[in-house]
């Protein structure tokens, strides 16, 4: 097993070589130009290697078949001109005239491969006495050659075959050749076939010695474009590098980086565009946020300075809000107006002081160790009275195993509190379910309703400052329009996150998630964030005897009764409880 492991570990090496080369592609812009020049540049040199190799193969054969040719045709002269000059009829004289004829071929033609005998349908390999047969081309001769020549008198065929090497006993093998055939009339005897086999294994042999160099010029030219092109590309993509280098400072806010820009070339005007557009970027940030602070001064110094006469307000107001039943009606009404009024007008005064807060840097967070579930079980226990005349049934849902986390309990409070308000606004009276959960890293609370729901440009925008999705549709809760970009914030203190799902006529989820401490990351949410159900109506109200300890609701975990009494002091927690406060309704 401990001999195995190297190899393990090698296959495993190679392996992952495809995935690097991969990140290098997708990173590297050199790395891209470089192999892409290189790899056309290879296509190109084998392509026009493989044209030139294929012309100088076929030029060389060409040239060799001619001159075999000629070679041929000339030795089959000199032969006819011997043969034809006798009038032997013996088997001994018409011998020697054939020795004659075949010398004479071999001086003329350069060959020693000759095949001279008698025009019949016989296989070459039965010769008569006077017929002659170089041991080159026994087995050589093919029949379709033979039927040619014999077919077609006085004219001249050639076929390529495999020749063997000479002398056979030093040299096994073939090497390419052609064998040429035409006859002969011999007066007394008849026709005889003449066949003349040429080597080309000279050809063949320039003809490797030529790719073999080409092979080796092309490697050593693809070797020097190789590094040619390599500092080629370096030198011009190092200005990219630059370029992608100061944008990254820039971006992470470095205002002040700036590019070198030395010539008169591209480069030069690319960097002194690039600079320009770095200078004005600055000045504009910088005007943006000196404008900024003072927006945020402003903000805050008026929440402030109205602070003192909507005090003086808000007690005057009380005052007569007290003393309304001695009013007329009309009377009355008024004062109940100014009340209202008043009271959200201070509402939006605390939110602006918070947001100005949040812009200013200047939060600080109050953290201990907190249960969420006993905050969700306040908020829903505050917020009951207004779930019910919205015709809404608040649910909470608390699987247990609910540890504390280290938050501001105000502020975790206060998400809470506006979630479930933004869900009886938009929950068009149907059920409201709050759900806690946990895992090892983080806590979270998410708050479903079953209202409108919204379109993705509506969702991108909903943490938006006073921004409302239906602007005709009037606030029917008092909220100041700030509930969920202060929430957004609050939850980004404690290095949480606030996220929402929502389709069109399946309602909304809100999912709030902190990590237990404080700068710990969350690999994994504790809740999912689009719902398991897609009943757009919601569940279906529980009946009593299920809104009990440990019973199983609609969701299939811990129901804990919406309406229970008491449950401010069961979130206070009691010895040996650790279900968060639960209670016997």
């Amino acid at each position: 097993m401990t001999g195995s492991a190297p190899a393990v570990r090698a296959v495993g090496g190679w392996r992952a070589v495809p995935r690097r080369i991969a990140g290098l592609w997708r990173r590297s812009l050199q790395f891209r130009t470089v192999l892409l020049t290189i790899g056309l540049s290879t296509l190109a040199i084998l392509v026009i290697g493989l044209f030139i190799t294929f012309n100088v193969a076929s030029n060389l054969f060409t040239n060799q078949l001619e001159r075999v040719l000629d070679a041929s045709n000339a030795a089959t002269d000199a032969a006819q001109t011997i043969v034809g000059s006798t009038d032997a009829t013996e088997r001994v004289a018409l011998q020697n005239v054939m020795d004659q004829a075949v010398k004479s071929v071999q001086a003329v033609s350069g060959s020693s491969a000759i095949g001279l005998f008698r025009d019949t349908d016989e296989d070459p390999s039965t010769l008569a006495p006077q017929d002659q047969l170089s041991p080159q081309l026994a087995g050589v001769i093919t029949p379709e050659l033979r039927d040619v020549v014999q077919d077609n008198p006085g004219t001249q065929f050639w076929q390529s075959v495999a020749l063997p090497r000479v002398p056979a006993a030093l040299e096994t093998g073939t090497d390419p050749g052609v064998v040429v055939g035409s006859d002969l009339q011999v007066p007394g005897a008849g026709r005889y076939l003449l066949y003349i086999g040429y080597n080309f294994a000279d050809a063949e042999a320039t003809l490797a010695f030529m790719q073999v160099t080409g092979l080796i010029g092309a490697i050593a030219l693809i070797l020097l474009l190789s590094a040619i092109i390599l500092l080629v590309v370096r030198w011009v993509i190092e200005p990219v590098r630059t370029v992608a280098a100061t944008s990254r400072r820039l971006a992470a806010g470095d205002l002040g980086v700036r590019m070198p820009a030395k010539g008169e070339d591209e480069l030069a005007t690319l960097s002194a565009s690039f600079n320009g557009m770095a200078d004005s970027l600055q000045a504009r940030i910088r005007e943006l946020a000196e404008l900024s602070v003072m927006q945020q001064r402003f903000v805050s110094d008026v929440s402030h300075e109205l602070r003192t006469p909507l005090t003086t307000i808000r007690l005057a107001g009380d005052v007569l809000h007290g003393q309304r039943d001695e009013f007329d009606a009309t009377t009355a009404r008024t004062v109940e107006l100014l009340h209202t009024q008043t009271e959200r007008f201070e509402a939006l005064l605390g939110d602006l002081l918070e947001i100005s807060r949040y812009d200013a840097g200047s939060v600080e967070l109050a953290t201990e160790p907190t249960n969420l579930v006993h905050l969700a079980g306040d908020a829903v226990e505050s917020m009951h009275d207004l779930a019910r005349e919205h015709g809404s049934e608040l649910r909470l849902v608390a699987p247990g195993g609910h540890l504390d986390a280290e938050v501001d309990p105000r502020r975790i409070q206060r998400i809470v509190r506006n979630l479930v308000g933004n869900a009886i606004e938009h929950g068009e009276g149907r059920p409201i379910v709050v759900a806690v959960d946990s895992n090892e890293q983080a806590v979270g609370l998410s708050v479903r309703d079953y209202g409108m729901g919204m379109t993705e440009e509506e969702r991108v925008r909903v943490f938006d400052r006073f921004w409302r999705a239906d602007p005709s549709r009037s606030r029917t809760i008092g909220g100041t329009g700030l509930g969920l970009a202060i929430s957004l914030e609050d939850a980004a203190a404690h290095g949480g996150t606030l996220d929402v799902w929502s389709k069109p006529g399946r309602g909304t989820v809100f999912r709030l998630v902190v990590p237990r401490t404080r700068g710990r990351e969350v690999i994994e949410p504790p809740l999912p964030l689009e719902p398991d159900d897609p009943d757009a109506t919601g569940p279906e109200p529980a009946p009593p005897d299920l809104a009990r300890p440990g019973d199983t609701g609609a969701f299939g975990v811990e129901a804990v009764p919406p309406a229970w009494r008491g449950v401010g002091d069961a979130a206070r927690g009691r010895p040996g409880d650790d279900r968060a406060g639960v209670r016997d309704a």
